[in-house]
């Protein structure tokens, strides 16, 4: 099968690595050398436009950051949907919002392309690994032409309907977690550190007890080595628990520990830290507190 993946991010690139490991024909899209570099170098081809994807490429998995950088790659200017042929199914697995997913199905299909509303979650570890949790929705035909492609990134796939709009609900239900799970992961780490314990102490005793989470054990990881480089970054929780807010109030329902787990990536972005890696929200806490973190003066050395 042809496909393309397009956005070649941490999730993005390790998924459509995934798919040349099945034996899949992939054209990997990134505007960035560095990331189109590191795809050439796994032996796949990688171009900077959509629009420069093979004509007649059967399949396009979308792992761009949001709804409108995902309509731009496929329908903008430089778009990808006039490559593809008719019946060629787009996989789009960005987060965003229902109502945008059904937007999205809706001019897919007066172009005569399948839709499959399939946002992943795993990280990018599962996204090499091509074991992603999907959670997926659109029509059977259009389940049926991404089935390669679903084979090749996904661990599971959940198939929770035919409507598109149903698989981005999941996932902003999904991110509520994921977000409340990671600031709460900071608020433990950072009352650790300021009432006097080791950090990795604190880390040890967390990850083996049953107050452990995954988002704790993989992004506390990140703050004990001191690397804020982003695979996921603090911007990225703040659309994402905007998402979850909008989706709230649409249905009347109050969200109040996503609204405080908003408001936290809000203040680490306001202290200047929107670029880094979504674990270091636990600056908001440094920045009221004064805590050093490991690696910095004061903060212990990193292991």
């Amino acid at each position: 099968m042809r496909v393309a993946a397009i956005g070649l991010g941490s999730m993005g690139g390790g998924a459509a690595r995934a798919m040349l490991a099945k034996g899949l024909v992939v054209t990997g899209c990134d505007p960035s050398e560095n990331a189109r570099a590191a795809f050439n170098a796994a032996g796949g081809q990688a171009v900077s436009r959509a629009c420069d994807i093979p004509a007649g490429t059967e399949g396009v998995l979308v792992l761009t950051v949001n709804a409108a950088q995902a309509r731009a790659a496929i329908f903008g200017p430089e778009g990808c949907a006039p490559r593809m042929g008719r019946g060629g199914v787009l996989v789009v697995s960005a987060t965003m919002a229902p109502a945008d997913a059904r937007a999205l199905a809706a001019d897919a299909a007066a172009m005569g392309l399948l839709y499959l509303d399939a946002p992943v979650s795993g990280g990018a570890k599962a996204a090499a690994a091509g074991t992603m949790t999907v959670m997926a929705s659109g029509a059977p035909e259009a389940f049926a032409a991404a089935q390669p492609i679903l084979d090749a990134v996904g661990g599971s796939v959940w198939k929770l309907g035919d409507a598109p709009g149903l698989g981005a609900t999941m996932k902003v239900v999904h991110q509520l977690l994921a977000g409340v799970h990671i600031a709460v992961a900071a608020e433990a780490m950072a009352l650790g550190i300021k009432a006097g314990l080791d950090p990795h102490q604190v880390y040890g005793v967390v990850t083996g007890a049953a107050g452990n989470s995954w988002m704790f054990e993989n992004r506390m990881a990140h703050v004990l080595a001191g690397d804020d480089t982003p695979l996921s970054a603090v911007n990225i929780f703040i659309k994402d628990l905007g998402l979850v807010d909008a989706l709230a109030r649409d249905a009347s329902f109050p969200v109040p520990l996503a609204a405080q787990a908003l408001q936290l990536f809000v203040a680490a972005a306001a202290n200047g830290h929107g670029g880094k890696d979504d674990a270091f929200v636990i600056r908001a806490y440094q920045a009221l507190t004064g805590i050093a973190l490991p690696g910095e003066p004061g903060g212990g050395t990193t292991r």
